[in-house]
C-alpha cells in the first residue's frame, strides 16, 4: 500500500513539474516558486510538501524544449546576442550574464538577467538616463556568499524592454563580485559569464554539432 502511495506521489510531482515547466517556457515566468504553486493549484494539490524541486522543474524545461521547441536553439542564440549587446553598452559596470539565457533553458520571450557592479545604483541610473533608455525600477532578493554560507539581501533592479523580452539589470556593489549568488534550481553557486565568456559561448554555438 505504501509503495502505491509513493508511486502516486511521484506521479503527482512529475505532473506538477511538467505543468510548471510549460508555464515557464510558454508564459515567460521566471519564478520557480510561483510556477510550481500555480501548477499545483491547477492540478488540485493542497499539500505544498508534495511540490517538485526547482531542479526537477528545470529538467522538465529542458525536456520540453527537446520535444516541442524546434526553434529554441535559434531563439536562445538571439537572446544571447541581445544580452551581449546590452553588456557591451554597460561595459563600465562589469556586466555578467546569468539565469536561463546563460544555462540554455530560456524560452522565446524569457527574461534576460544581467548582474552589474557599481559604486551605487544611482551611477547606473544616471547612465541609463543619459543614454535615453527607458527603464523601470524595483528590487530583488538574492542569496549572496560562498561555500561557507549565503546571506540574503535586496539589490536594485532596472528593467529594460529588450528586442525579444525584458532585460533585468541587478546592481551589486563592486566588492560583491568576489561572491556568487545562489542558484534557485541547484542550490549551489549560480553560473555567470562576463562579456568574453558570452562571446566564447556564441562562438561555440557556431561550431558543427555544437
Amino acid at each position: 500500500m505504501a509503495k502505491d502511495s509513493n508511486g502516486r506521489l511521484n506521479q503527482l510531482r512529475q505532473m506538477i513539474a511538467q505543468a510548471a515547466a510549460r508555464m515557464m517556457v510558454e508564459d515567460g515566468i521566471s519564478d520557480y516558486a510561483y510556477a510550481k504553486k500555480k501548477a499545483g493549484r491547477q492540478i488540485g494539490l493542497v499539500d505544498n510538501s508534495s511540490l517538485p524541486t526547482n531542479s526537477e522543474i528545470e529538467d522538465e524545461i529542458r525536456l520540453y524544449h527537446e520535444l516541442y521547441s524546434e526553434d529554441q536553439p535559434e531563439n536562445l542564440r538571439q537572446l544571447r546576442e541581445n544580452a551581449l549587446m546590452a553588456m557591451q553598452l554597460l561595459e563600465r559596470f562589469k556586466p555578467h550574464l546569468t539565469g536561463s539565457v546563460l544555462d540554455g533553458t530560456a524560452g522565446k520571450h524569457a527574461e534576460t538577467h544581467i548582474h552589474l557592479f557599481a559604486d551605487s545604483a544611482k551611477e547606473v541610473e544616471i547612465f541609463l538616463l543619459n543614454q535615453q533608455i527607458h527603464y523601470e525600477t524595483n528590487e530583488k532578493s538574492f542569496r549572496v556568499g560562498d561555500k561557507k554560507g549565503y546571506e540574503r539581501f535586496k539589490v536594485p533592479v532596472f528593467t529594460l524592454e529588450g528586442p525579444n523580452g525584458l532585460i533585468k539589470l541587478s546592481v551589486f556593489e563592486f566588492d560583491d563580485m568576489r561572491f556568487s549568488t545562489k542558484s534557485p534550481s541547484t542550490g549551489g553557486a549560480a553560473d555567470r559569464l562576463d562579456m568574453a565568456g558570452v562571446k566564447a559561448l556564441l562562438r561555440q554555438s557556431d561550431l558543427p554539432n555544437s
